[in-house]
């Protein structure tokens, strides 16, 4: 019998496991992942990068999160040794008519209280020599870091704290019984006070397995990267990244220097015909199904047409995304680059059409619901898990007191 039982061994489910931990430390707490590691698929295939919150609305969780989450992580990789880099990044316009929009952005960093400062093209070639622009941001607070080994950390930590970590353990139902929940899995079954669903690209479901609607379905969408050669990393300093289509959900295509010190180069975002497909041929008729019986993808999909046309097509054609990199740095050509892995990300879609663009946490009957988590979720993850803590019906903390 467990007081809680986190669904899903990402970095969101094990920060969550970890600030239950710091606030019961007398509760039972379990966490469940149905791969043999932990951080198998998102938080494992990202970029690696410590966000500042620059790109997102004031006053939304995203924004707060990522702003509060930049210096929790510092500080987290500080006292437990993980290695990690404050190297700050240019966000840069590569013509006039994207000015406006650098502007814009640039406003927007200093509503949401992160050090950004705006830098003429022969100050963006001082970080940056091979940068080929009319304006830029530096965005100080950004950083490198590698998630996997801080989800490691995390699941040390609840390990110290008594918590019990349970790998290849694949959540199949979820039903009542009396004023608990049973969790059944193929290694058994487990009953618990409260459910915590952090299950990343499989939210949805498991949600409804618990009896909660959603609100919105998990639509994934693979990032695909190339990486520079080794004798090609000197053109990328810190991290270069264009300025973003803001009627687009996407960053767009941008370099990143990676803490291993390789250069990655991506991602573009194509749908993914797999919730966990990693390459254009993964292929799962359920999840494929699901999407094309899905109005709300349909909706999407037209509204934004030409972005998604040009989405497929880097995908397919190596030119095509050359040519989007050289916009930033036109020395790059296409034998300087070799593919590397991919990543998919777990975006919430309504059935409008629009797309979830906070962090959506839906609470149920004891249980609370992350169905929305995508980027910037790794540099945020400290505070959600704060926040899911402090989403625990006020009954809870009365009898987990008294254990």
């Amino acid at each position: 019998m467990y007081d809680f039982a986190i669904i899903g061994g990402g970095i969101v489910g094990l920060s969550t496991g970890m600030a239950l931990g710091n606030r019961y430390p007398n509760a039972r707490i379990l966490v469940l992942e149905k791969e043999s590691n932990w951080a198998f698929h998102q938080t494992g295939n990202n970029s690696g990068v410590i966000h500042s919150g620059i790109y997102y609305k004031p006053g939304s969780f995203k924004a707060q999160f990522c702003r509060d989450g930049a210096k929790s992580m510092v500080e987290f990789c500080q006292k437990n040794g993980i290695e990690h880099e404050i190297c700050g990044k240019v966000i840069v316009a590569t013509s006039a008519a994207e000015l406006p929009r650098l502007e814009n952005l640039y406003q927007r960093g200093l509503e949401n209280g992160i050090p950004v400062k705006k830098i003429s093209p022969e100050e963006v070639k001082e970080i940056e020599p091979h940068v080929s622009c009319v304006g830029g941001i530096r965005v100080f607070s950004t950083g490198i870091v590698n998630y996997k080994q801080v989800s490691q950390k995390y699941a040390e930590l609840i390990k110290q704290q008594g918590g019990d970590l349970r790998l290849n353990t694949k959540v199949e139902n979820i039903r009542r019984s009396g004023k608990n929940q049973v969790i059944e899995t193929n290694n058994g079954s487990f009953e618990t006070r409260i459910v915590i669903n952090c299950a990343g690209l499989h939210s949805d479901r498991i949600a409804k397995l618990g009896q909660v609607e959603p609100q919105a379905k998990i639509v994934p969408f693979r990032g695909e990267y190339y990486e520079l050669t080794p004798e090609k990393r000197y053109l990328v300093k810190t991290l270069i990244y264009p300025v973003p289509n803001p009627d687009f959900p996407f960053l767009g295509v941008h370099f990143t220097r990676m803490i291993d010190g390789s250069v990655h180069a991506g991602p573009n975002a194509v749908l993914s015909l797999k919730r966990e497909g990693y390459h254009k041929t993964d292929f799962d008729l359920r999840d494929f199904a699901e999407v094309m019986a899905y109005p709300g993808f349909w909706k999407l999909a037209a509204k934004h047409a030409d972005e998604g046309i040009k989405e497929i097509i880097r995908s397919f054609s190596k030119a095509a995304f050359v040519r989007s990199l050289q916009q930033l740095i036109p020395e790059v050509q296409a034998n300087d680059l070799v593919p590397t892995h991919a990543g998919v990300r777990a975006q919430a879609l309504k059935n409008d059409g629009s797309l979830v663009d906070d962090f959506l946490i839906v609470q149920g009957e004891n249980s609370i619901h992350v169905c929305n988590a995508p980027s910037p979720a790794a540099t945020s993850s400290l505070e959600i898990g704060k926040a899911i803590v402090a989403q625990i019906p006020e009954q809870s903390h009365l009898a987990l007191s008294v254990h």
